[in-house]
């Protein structure tokens, strides 16, 4: 397929799809149009299953009863466009843990190649305490970066997304001194923390400029994630072009790719499950 547009990414690891609910576009229109852009790696990161007790469903993720049709879907899609572009196999998950080790056995008996860590709730989301809400609460604030640190210490995210989620609306000593602890954790580990395209996009409050100040003042890795629910915004000059210069605003130089840290090490196995020895597809 020929490239037609000047690239904006040379990789993209935050691409949804359908069935978190609140995306638009199949697979195929989000591979075709990072092509067109001249993406040269796509890593699919949908809002990863959770087998939550009770039944209970959080609406915004993907079933757990969906996660060998997601697998195979890439699958068969990554042998396809083979010659055109990179495709990965990710997700972007919580780090819950009371469930954390049920939801890596489903994950990882599919094929996976990698996962970011999104913390939209604390504690877990039955709880109902949405990471973005706005609070002036430092505990809050300070269970939000536990948990993101506990999830890195696991060793099995690449990177974390939207890492500014958490919108403290307090002092911002507070703020300083428990988002410094987070930015300190995470270069210590080498997790890149990730500059988010849709909330720049759509004007949330983040990216947040008091968090960026310090990751650049501690000197972490950094990388710009699309986190695309809709295929154009693969495509969007503008939009990245708004992520450079706000990159550049505090000296930050996004990395062009990630490092992809094994899912499968959570259960410290020696070899990774391959990605084409599941009977879940044919790639």
């Amino acid at each position: 397929m020929t490239q037609t547009n000047t690239p904006i990414l040379i990789a993209n690891y935050h691409t949804h799809t359908t069935r978190c609910g609140h995306a638009r576009g199949c697979e195929r229109d989000y591979i075709e149009q990072a092509i067109r852009a001249g993406v040269r790696i796509l890593g699919f990161a949908d809002h990863a299953p959770y087998p939550f007790p009770d039944g209970y469903n959080s609406g915004f993720r993907m079933r757990v009863e969906q996660t060998a049709d997601y697998t195979e879907t890439l699958c068969a899609l990554r042998e396809e466009y083979k010659q055109d572009i990179e495709i990965y196999i990710g997700y972007e998950t919580e780090y819950y843990p009371d469930f954390f080790s049920d939801a890596m056995q489903n994950l990882c008996a599919y094929p996976v190649d990698y996962l970011i860590l999104g913390q939209h709730f604390l504690e877990n989301e039955i709880t109902k305490i949405y990471s973005g809400a706005p609070t002036d609460d430092e505990g809050r604030l300070s269970a939000y970066v536990d948990q993101i640190s506990a999830g890195l210490s696991t060793g099995v995210f690449s990177c974390v997304a939207h890492p500014d989620l958490l919108h403290f609306t307090g002092d911002n000593a507070i703020y300083e001194t428990q988002m410094r602890r987070l930015c300190e954790n995470a270069k210590r580990l080498d997790i890149p923390l990730e500059i988010n395209f849709l909330g720049l996009k759509e004007h949330r409050h983040y990216p947040c400029d008091r968090f960026w100040q310090i990751a650049a003042d501690v000197g972490n890795s950094v990388i710009f994630g699309c986190d695309a629910h809709t295929p154009d915004m693969l495509s969007d000059f503008g939009l990245f072009q708004s992520a450079a210069a706000y990159a550049e605003r505090f000296g930050l130089h996004p990395q062009k790719t990630l490092t992809l840290r094994d899912p499968h090490s959570f259960f410290k196995k020696t070899t990774p499950i391959s990605n084409c020895q599941t009977v879940c597809c044919n790639c």
